[in-house]
């Protein structure tokens, strides 16, 4: 594994760290953003295992129990993943997760729509763990949605098309955590998911491993970096990751 990051920087991307910290964050975000423009887009990136979707979710029921139903949403990248019929017609299911295994453009004209279009209920798809394939509309971007989050690994990424993203986002935060820490998620996540115990271990090393490297890269570029902070446990929500 590659050395282990704190998740602190001196300098670059300002640090949030704890739950009320990141839910007032995003509050103040949509409070700042939403009266000029209508709606706004919090972006969260990082590797695989960081958290990045425990941290959207529990923002967006947050921000809904707060603010009232339906005023956060959800937007997962995972929706975009190719499926695997598509992966193996290009020659790439062993490397799933990576940059060219996701529709990226269709990402991209999501966000976009989720901007343009606020007068129509606005569907998007997610990523299905244990058909280990995307399914389509499973999520919705209502006309009184006002606060979109979404994450996904490449959200920093500087290579076309993946570039556009950010100019679509009003913040892009970056969730860190600690490679070990990482890992141990990501062995649970595929064990429980049904791989044997020695092919999960393959694929963190040949393939989540490798991505996560990738991902690193676009740290600084995020507006704030999210160190540490207690996820949510499944007595608080159904699941953690």
């Amino acid at each position: 594994m590659a050395s282990e990051d704190t998740g602190q920087s001196p300098i670059g991307p300002s640090p949030l760290n704890g739950r009320a910290e990141l839910v007032a964050s995003a509050l103040h975000l949509l409070h700042g953003r939403t009266r000029a423009v209508g709606r706004t887009i919090l972006g969260l990136a990082g590797p695989p295992g960081a958290g990045k979707s425990t941290l959207a979710r529990y923002l967006v029921d947050e921000i809904n129990r707060r603010e009232g139903a339906e005023t956060a949403a959800y937007l997962p990248l995972d929706g975009f993943h190719l499926s695997n019929a598509q992966l193996e017609r290009l020659g790439l299911r062993d490397r799933k997760g990576s940059p060219p295994t996701f529709d990226a453009g269709g990402y991209v004209a999501l966000l976009r729509r989720v901007l343009a279009e606020r007068f129509r209920d606005i569907y998007a798809p997610d990523f299905d763990r244990t058909l280990d394939e995307p399914v389509a509309a499973r999520h919705v971007i209502r006309p009184h949605t006002r606060l979109v989050v979404t994450e996904g690994n490449y959200l920093a990424n500087a290579d076309a098309p993946w570039s556009e993203v950010r100019m679509l986002l009003s913040e892009l935060w970056y969730v860190d955590a600690a490679d070990h820490v990482r890992d141990t998620r990501l062995m649970r996540r595929h064990t429980e998911n049904g791989r044997a115990p020695e092919a999960a271990r393959h694929w963190i090393v040949s393939n989540d491993h490798p991505n996560g490297e990738c991902v690193k890269v676009g740290r600084e570029a995020c507006t704030r970096i999210i160190g540490h902070w207690d996820l949510p446990t499944a007595s608080d929500r159904g699941s953690v990751l």
